[in-house]
């Protein structure tokens, strides 16, 4: 069965509504823009919906060279310039993402003031510059090459079969939309978690490998509209796509190759 790119999603500010494209860049550290962006809090650290689940109500766009993002709910909004000859070298500070600590440069003290009203809580927006070389799985357990990551959990790219989806919501009661699992690549064709068996394949001309299954958290239970958890999709999921402690969901890929990919590319195994 022909597998084609079905959709493609960027998110450039971490654990924010992401954006739809009808093509995108691929870039060492993965989709151009992607997760470039992320809020940390006063000591640095990194922030998510999984412990602020109220950031999904915050959205994004790109309109010109500047990332407009407001509150869906309130319509508070700010613009950022998304390219990085815009920022100061001199706002240069250390954060803290997982395991790693990077350099990043602080994008601007309104956009503070925006996030932390927004969100009730003091933080600041950084932006991770070029320089800065983030590597992807510096123990070497799944990755022997290296290869750099944006502020991405793990890894430059995620994908999941629209089959995979559509399987998962046959057994819940409500069916989920796909921006539960923040992928950046969506395809059309084959069987339900097909991915989990991928290696190497081409995306139109560019070759992905698929490193490892993504392991889900409770990011996949906050509905993205409305910033409400519930149980699902973890508990569905759990009872056949959980190994050891882990319920997998979708597969992250490291890239051999930059240019671009689109919406109707053709997704050749190799």
């Amino acid at each position: 069965m022909s597998l084609f790119l079905s959709e493609i999603f960027i998110y450039p500010i971490k654990s924010l509504g992401g954006i739809s494209l009808s093509e995108a860049v691929v870039e060492q550290r993965g989709l151009q823009f992607d997760r470039r962006m992320m809020l940390v809090d006063e000591s640095g650290m990194f922030i998510t919906q999984r412990n602020y689940p109220e950031m999904a109500l915050l959205k994004t766009e790109i309109v010109s060279d500047e990332l407009v993002v407001y509150h869906s709910i309130n319509k508070h909004s700010v613009r950022i310039p998304i390219r990085k000859t815009n920022y100061s070298k001199k706002n240069k500070i250390n954060v803290v993402i997982w395991d790693d600590e990077c350099n990043a440069i602080a994008v601007s003290e309104e956009a503070d003031k925006f996030f932390s009203d927004m969100l009730n809580i003091n933080c600041r927006l950084v932006y991770m510059p070029d320089e800065e070389k983030r590597i992807v799985d510096p123990n070497k357990k799944y990755v022997d090459d290296e290869h750099i990551v944006s502020f991405a959990d793990g890894y430059p790219f995620l994908i999941i079969g629209q089959s995979s989806l559509d399987d998962l919501n046959k057994r819940l009661g409500t069916p989920l939309p796909m921006n539960r699992f923040r992928t950046n690549f969506v395809f059309t064709g084959g069987e339900p978690f097909e991915e989990d068996n991928w290696k190497d394949f081409l995306i139109g001309d560019i070759k992905f490998k698929a490193v490892k299954p993504c392991a889900r958290c409770v990011i996949t239970t906050t509905d993205q509209q409305t910033a409400k958890r519930n149980v699902e999709p973890l508990k569905t999921l759990s009872t056949f796509r959980k190994v050891g402690n882990k319920v997998l969901f979708g597969m992250n890929l490291i890239a051999y190759g930059t240019g671009k990919v689109k919406i109707g590319d053709r997704i050749n195994l190799l």
